[in-house]
């Protein structure tokens, strides 16, 4: 299935994209696509209705993150070895581990603003990793078990703030519509190798970024696995597993950033795309 979140920011509901194509509203049936909806009897209940007796969402609603209530946004750094070595960084011997703060999060085509001071802003198409179940301990074998589904994440980043303002990267990955999510939250049956995606991304038009999930230094099951010897995982948790090269700061003979009116297009195989046109802070 594809389930989505529709509506205005801070009020999204619940829907599927049926046949078609066309957003079916799930309200009548969940509060929210979050918590114990994620289960895997929560989305054998989605999965027994017939999507044509559901109401139909009108055309050209707003697409909202398509994961609410999230408790930890979770990144994995460095985690393709092209990318590592365009960064100049050597690939890691363990998943590289940080978080994004979740009121980074919006909507796959809600726009991305530069947050003031901004002079680096930089793009990063990466596969996401929605939990459905308590992950605890877990082997790499029995991971993918709890995973919910997989949607495209562009993990905005400004690398000034990220590297060069004194601390870990989070000051770099979390202000305000740095974690666009979406469009749909795509359950795990339906991708049967999460590590034989394809990813790319766009700026302006011109392709940035290419590359596929098979390239990945740390596989999604070892990352859930490897995480969840060191924290729980909850129902509606996103990991983030890192991206592919191409990104701004690695552009040579000088890094490209962002800057206000310039417009991304990104997407992987199978989980939809996202476009985002670049503002000032208001």
């Amino acid at each position: 299935m594809k389930l989505v979140r529709h509506g205005p920011a801070g009020t999204e509901r619940p829907g599927l994209v049926d046949a078609q194509g066309r957003i079916r509203d799930l309200s009548a049936h969940v509060d929210d696509i979050a918590g114990k909806t994620l289960s895997d009897e929560g989305l054998a209940r989605i999965a027994a209705l017939d999507p044509a007796s559901l109401p139909l969402v009108d055309e050209g609603t707003r697409i909202g993150p398509c994961v609410g209530g999230v408790g930890k946004f979770v990144c994995i750094g460095l985690n393709y070895s092209d990318h590592a070595a365009e960064s100049g960084l050597d690939v890691p011997p363990e998943p590289i581990v940080f978080m994004k703060a979740t009121s980074a999060i919006c909507g796959p085509d809600d726009g991305i603003e530069l947050p003031r001071g901004s002079v680096a802003t930089d793009w990063e198409v990466e596969l996401a990793v929605v939990i459905g179940r308590h992950a605890k301990y877990v082997s790499e074998a029995d991971a993918l078990s709890h995973v919910a589904g997989y949607c495209v994440a562009n993990d905005v980043s400004e690398r000034d703030f990220q590297t060069k303002r004194a601390g870990q990267w989070t000051k770099g990955k979390s202000a305000d519509t740095f974690g666009p999510l979406g469009p749909w939250l795509v359950t795990r049956e339906e991708v049967s190798d999460p590590q034989a995606l394809d990813l790319w991304l766009d700026r302006n038009g011109k392709r940035m970024q290419t590359g596929s999930t098979a390239t990945m230094i740390f596989g999604v099951a070892k990352v859930i696995s490897y995480l969840s010897q060191m924290m729980s995982l909850h129902p509606g948790d996103v990991i983030s597993t890192g991206t592919p090269p191409g990104v701004g700061m690695g552009i040579k003979p000088a890094p490209v950033y962002l800057k206000p009116g310039d417009r991304l297009a990104l997407g992987i195989e199978g989980l939809g795309t996202q476009t985002q046109l670049v503002r000032a802070a208001d």
